[in-house]
């Protein structure tokens, strides 16, 4: 005959298991939280410079694309209503339709260039000093 180590039941004794020492319906006790420094600053999810940043940057995409898509519209509706401006010559030979369109990539660069410009002076001086805002809470994070 062999000796066999295994135990004779396949649960582990009340002694190594907690869950043993409570009945399923008694609630449980959970241990206390350390105690936490009170922050000093907000967190940056809730920094009013979000807010900030995201209505400057949607003012940003709005301006851009209401230039280029407003012009375009504004062509469209002049061809489908108005066909006998779109085909009276500017000079000669020239249609103002054809002018029209011509003037689409301009204006197509000038709808950039508001959206660099506008990036450059509202929304990126905003979103810098959020970054600098959270790396300095980071370091001040990182020292605790």
């Amino acid at each position: 005959m062999s000796f066999d180590p295994s135990p004779s039941y396949p649960y582990p004794p009340p002694e190594s298991s907690p869950s043993y020492d409570t009945y399923p319906w008694q609630p449980q006790q959970l241990p206390e939280a350390p105690e936490r420094r009170p922050q000093r600053h907000t967190a940056l999810g809730h920094h009013s410079d979000l807010r900030v940043l995201r209505s400057a940057y949607r003012w940003q995409r709005r301006v851009a694309t209401l230039t280029a898509l407003g012009y375009f519209t504004l062509f469209l509706i002049l061809s489908a209503f108005a066909p006998s401006f779109m085909t009276s010559t500017v000079t000669d030979g020239l249609p103002t339709g054809l002018l029209l369109a011509l003037i689409q990539v301009p204006v197509t660069w000038l709808a950039i260039a508001l959206y660099e410009q506008t990036a450059r002076r509202r929304v990126d001086p905003i979103a810098d000093r959020i970054r600098k805002q959270a790396e300095l809470d980071a370091k001040r994070e990182g020292a605790r």
